[in-house]
């Protein structure tokens, strides 16, 4: 069954997406609050494919939970809802670990596609063929292909799901210019309609965890009017 843990102190948005989660075939489980979250989270013996939270709430924000939430599990699917336009609160929940956000208002069928492409990637993920490739190296970094990690000088690495796919997709063509629009496709699928930018959030997030100075990186580097790349020389 598809679980998503709903997270929205105002009742009747809540309820909204509520109902039309469920009409496409969607196990829901509702908190009104972060820390209601928390500990259902946490008690749940059936457990979450993706989580929706919003982020301005009474106690713990959504910033907040969303941090907690990726402590606990690098795998779990995270959307960040807000009423705010500032492009510094997307930057920030994409920061702390979320795999996507949408903005409110939003309709019934952008909020049953994006939770569709993101449970498409967890379930591309989790039934991937058994026979691939064990590991990729680079230099000081292994990507581990059966476990899905990644290591530098044998020290884990902890990504998430989409970060994983980005390491994947430019370890698998080392030196090779990639544009946001084909990592966009690539990770997030061809349906996706949201913003070029978080590619480009997720590229910032991984320089803090894989380079020695992510203000000036030696692996994952830009390359000006091109895209990404991986660089091994």
């Amino acid at each position: 069954m598809k679980r998503i843990l709903i997270v929205e102190d105002e009742q009747n948005i809540r309820e909204f997406e509520v109902i039309n989660l469920r009409r496409v075939g969607y196990e829901t489980v509702e908190a009104g609050s972060g820390e209601e979250a928390l500990e259902i989270y946490d008690n749940d013996p059936l457990g979450f494919d993706i989580a929706l939270l919003d982020i301005t709430m009474p106690g713990m924000d959504g910033f907040t939970l969303c941090k907690e939430l990726r402590k606990r599990s690098e795998t779990l699917g995270i959307i960040m809802l807000t009423a705010r336009t500032q492009e510094m609160d997307k930057v920030s929940g994409l920061m702390l670990g979320a795999d996507d956000y949408i903005t409110k208002p939003f309709s019934p069928t952008e909020l049953n596609a994006r939770i569709d492409s993101l449970y498409r990637r967890i379930e591309l993920v989790e039934n991937q063929p058994k026979e691939i490739s064990e590991e990729i190296r680079h230099d000081d970094f292994v990507l581990n292909m059966r476990r899905r990690t990644l290591s530098k000088n044998g020290r884990n690495i902890e990504l998430t799901q989409v970060e994983f796919q980005i390491i994947e997709y430019l370890f698998s063509n080392p030196d090779t210019p990639l544009d946001r629009g084909d990592i966009l496709t690539r990770v997030w699928g061809e349906s996706y309609f949201g913003e070029e930018k978080i590619v480009d959030v997720n590229i910032r997030r991984l320089r803090m965890k894989i380079e020695d100075e992510p203000s000036n990186p030696k692996h994952l580097v830009t390359v000006w009017g091109m895209g990404y790349k991986w660089c091994t020389k």
